[in-house]
């Protein structure tokens, strides 16, 4: 089941994409990012290992006034930050069923987020998929270079505005 719900989503099926070319520049577009959310929204990160999901997180919490250490859940499956709206940072790499996400408080933490109390952002969201309806999805894929990626957007329903905007500027 492991490989399943961590399986990558194809980069041909989403609908913008951007080429970053180094770590500032990655860090400039998740704050960017951050000014689009107000609370209530759910972003999915995609990416290979190592692929700067973490980093994006970190730079899109900076942006939205969390001082704190940012660090990827990886071990602990779920941070959370207070600010005025709670960030709820979320990995579940190591999941190996949707049952799991139960023990992790998913269902709480999502409630908050759909109230627009809270944000969250998921890295390997593939045992949550089935109850993220309105989500935003961002997949990271590393370039030839070290630092250079391709960021890939989309989202499950018609997806905002100002996000379209923000992947057509660059």
């Amino acid at each position: 089941m492991t490989e399943m719900i961590h399986q990558l989503p194809d980069a041909k099926d989403f609908l913008l994409s951007l080429t970053v070319n180094s770590v500032d520049e990655t860090a400039i577009l998740a704050e960017k990012c951050s000014e689009l959310l107000t609370g209530g929204e759910i972003i999915l990160l995609w990416g290979p290992l190592g692929a700067g999901k973490t980093l994006f997180t970190q730079h899109i919490c900076k942006g939205l006034g969390i001082t704190g250490e940012i660090v990827s859940p990886t071990f602990t499956i779920a941070n959370v930050y207070p600010g005025e709206k709670t960030i709820y940072h979320l990995d579940f790499y190591r999941l190996e069923s949707t049952d799991e996400l139960v023990d992790v408080g998913f269902e709480a933490m999502l409630e908050d987020v759909e109230n627009g109390n809270a944000i969250m952002l998921v890295e390997w969201p593939g045992p949550a998929l089935k109850w993220l309806d309105d989500r935003i999805e961002i997949l990271i894929q590393p370039g030839t270079e070290p630092d250079k990626r391709t960021i890939h957007l989309r989202g499950t329903s018609e997806l905002p505005d100002a996000w379209q905007q923000l992947f057509q500027e660059k």
